[in-house]
C-alpha cells in the first residue's frame, strides 16, 4: 500500500465534530465528555434551539460527510466564521463542486439540503458554545498536529497512523491514496474516521492536561476499568493470536453483537485493540500491546514506583 499522510488542524473539524455528537449523541457513553456534557448544553440552549437540533437528529448521517468534505476543501485561511457564511450564503453550485471530489454522487440538491438546514444550527452552535472554546482547544489542537507532523520526518506512514489513531492499522488492499490526520478533542478517547475517494480523513484524540495531579489520570482509568471484568479479559486473551472479525467472534463466543460491540468499544476507548481495516465496511480486531505496556506505565507514574 503506497499512500502519503498529511496531518490538516482546523477549529472548523472540532466544530463539526461537537456538533455532531450532541446532535445526534453517537458513542457519547463511550466518551470523556460524557453525558453530562450534553445535559450542560441542553441547559444553555433555549427551548427552539433545542427542538431544532433535536430535529436535525433524524437528518441522514452520511450529510456529516460533506460538511467535513467541505472542511477538507477549505482555503487554509479560512477560519470557522468564513466556513459559516460560505455555508449559508455561497453559491451552491460551488459547494457543490467541493463536495463531488471526496463524494460522487453528491447533486445539487444535496448541496442545497445542507445549506438550508445545517448552516442555521451550526451557527446556532458556534455562537452559543463553540466560541467559548475555540481559542483554548484551537492551541490545544495546534500543538499536538505541530508534534504529529515532526514525527511525518522520522516515521513511516504506517507506523505513525497506528501511533496517532491509537491502534488503527490499514490493510494493504484499501483503495486509499491519501490519509488526512485530524487532531480531536470531543471524540476522546476513540478515533473516527470516514472514507473519501482515495481519501481516508482519521480524527485521531490528543493528551490534554489532567486538571488535577492527585487525581488518577483518566487514561488510566480508562484502563482499569476497561479490565474490571473478566470477560473482557477472556475477550483480549482471545484476540491475542489474531485479527478477528465480528463474525468469528460470535462464532467462537456465543456473545450477541450488540454485546460483542460494546465490550470492544470499551476495550478499543481504553486503547488494547488494534483496529484492522480491511475494506470500506469491514473491521477486525486484535490486541495493542502498546496498550498493555501503558498500563504498567501509567500505573508506576501515578502510584510512583
Amino acid at each position: 500500500m503506497a499512500y502519503d499522510v498529511k496531518v490538516d488542524v482546523s477549529p472548523i473539524y472540532e466544530l463539526l465534530s461537537s456538533f455532531m455528537l450532541y446532535t445526534t449523541r453517537k458513542w457519547i457513553n463511550n466518551l470523556d465528555i460524557g453525558r453530562e456534557w450534553i445535559h450542560d448544553i441542553q441547559l444553555s440552549l433555549s427551548e427552539e434551539a433545542r427542538q431544532a437540533f433535536a430535529e436535525a437528529a433524524d437528518y441522514p448521517f452520511g450529510d456529516y460527510d460533506l460538511l467535513f468534505a467541505l472542511a477538507l476543501e477549505r482555503d487554509s485561511t479560512m477560519q470557522i466564521n468564513g466556513y459559516l457564511e460560505d455555508l449559508s450564503h455561497g453559491n451552491a453550485d460551488a459547494l457543490l463542486a467541493r463536495m463531488l471530489p471526496h463524494v460522487p454522487g453528491t447533486t445539487l440538491e444535496d448541496a442545497q439540503r445542507i445549506q438550508k438546514y445545517y448552516a442555521p444550527l451550526l451557527n446556532i452552535w458556534y455562537n452559543n458554545y463553540f466560541q467559548g472554546i475555540e481559542e483554548q482547544y484551537a492551541v490545544m489542537m495546534e500543538e499536538d498536529a505541530m508534534e504529529k507532523k515532526d514525527l511525518l520526518e522520522k516515521m513511516d506512514p504506517e507506523p505513525l497512523v497506528e501511533f496517532a489513531s491509537g491502534g488503527l492499522v490499514l490493510d494493504q488492499q484499501l483503495p486509499v491514496k491519501h490519509i488526512i490526520l485530524v487532531p480531536s478533542i470531543h471524540f476522546r478517547p476513540v478515533n473516527t474516521y470516514c472514507f473519501y475517494e482515495e481519501v481516508l480523513l482519521i480524527q485521531y484524540p490528543i493528551d490534554i492536561p489532567e486538571a488535577d495531579e492527585e487525581e488518577p489520570p483518566i487514561c488510566l482509568l480508562r484502563l482499569t476499568q476497561a479490565l474490571s471484568k473478566p470477560e473482557r479479559l477472556q475477550l483480549l486473551r482471545y484476540l491475542a493470536n489474531e485479527p478477528k472479525s465480528m463474525q468469528e467472534m460470535i462464532r467462537d463466543t456465543n456473545e450477541s453483537r450488540a454485546q460483542l460491540h460494546h465490550e470492544l468499544m470499551i476495550l478499543r476507548s481504553a486503547g488494547m485493540l488494534r483496529v484492522h481495516l480491511t475494506d470500506r465496511s469491514t473491521e477486525k480486531f486484535s490486541i495493542r500491546p502498546d496498550g498493555v505496556s501503558e498500563l504498567q506505565m501509567f500505573l508506576e507514574s501515578y502510584i510512583r514506583i
